[in-house]
């Protein structure tokens, strides 16, 4: 299948490792160009170097998206370093935590307000081309009441509806926004790789309810977003895909 992904401009929030890297490796193997961030200079230097071996334009600085005029300077700087943009990842997540205020405030600011200032950004240019496509990135997590009452989770739902909105706002200009839930993903470095080494009897019973007797990896969720984001998902908008082997419980009609 031809995704039509060939010299289409994505800005990826987040793509340092994990699913955030394997969506931008999975794009610039499709041809697209690419501009990256993440918290570190070092890794996105890294994530850089990487992935230009596909032969396409690959640009990155880093940033902390919770410094919301460093993070909005970026995001111009982006769209003007690639000249234009069509895709938008934002994947970047303060993820999981019980109780302090403090998860609330860190989740807020990254898992909501981070999409929301990369999507204010991107919406003129696509626009004027009347063009584009979002994907934003919430998780099963939403769907289901997992890992008891948590920030990450409210914060994430509130993406599944807010990405609905945006889609039929915004349908009139050309522009798809749908949302992708992962399950449980597993990579090194990544939350779960944690949980396994500190919390073994948690890492087991997840691990039992997944109907192939693993997690997922992050390429498995980046082809699904890659999808998403091309023109072979051209009717798909509003759309909510989760992405996790059949791990959840919930039916869609």
């Amino acid at each position: 299948m031809d995704l039509g992904l060939q010299g289409k401009k994505a800005i990826i929030v987040g793509a340092a490792r994990g699913i955030g890297m394997a969506t931008a490796e999975v794009l610039a193997r499709e041809g697209c160009d690419l501009a990256i961030t993440a918290r570190s200079e070092d890794s996105v230097k890294d994530a850089v170097a990487h992935l230009k071996r596909y032969g396409t334009n690959v640009v990155g600085k880093p940033v902390n998206v919770k410094k919301a005029d460093d993070y909005k300077e970026w995001l111009a700087w982006a769209i003007e370093a690639l000249g234009g943009v069509d895709v938008l990842v934002p994947i970047t997540s303060a993820g999981g935590g019980l109780g302090s205020e403090k998860y609330w405030h860190n989740a807020f600011e990254v898992d909501v307000m981070g999409p929301v200032r990369a999507v204010e950004a991107v919406i003129p240019t696509m626009t004027e081309q009347q063009s584009g496509s979002i994907v934003l990135i919430a998780t099963t997590s939403a769907g289901e009441a997992m890992g008891g009452p948590q920030a990450y989770n409210a914060m994430k739902a509130s993406l599944v509806t807010w990405g609905k909105q945006l889609a039929l706002a915004h349908g009139k200009d050309g522009i798809r926004v749908n949302i992708v839930s992962p399950g449980p993903i597993e990579f090194e470095g990544g939350n779960w790789e944690m949980i396994k080494g500190t919390m073994e009897k948690f890492y087991a019973s997840q691990l039992r309810q997944q109907p192939s007797g693993r997690l997922g990896r992050p390429d498995e969720v980046a082809r699904a977003i890659a999808f998403l984001a091309s023109e072979a998902a051209s009717w798909c908008n509003g759309s909510h895909l989760v992405v996790d082997g059949g791990f959840t419980n919930r039916t869609h009609f």
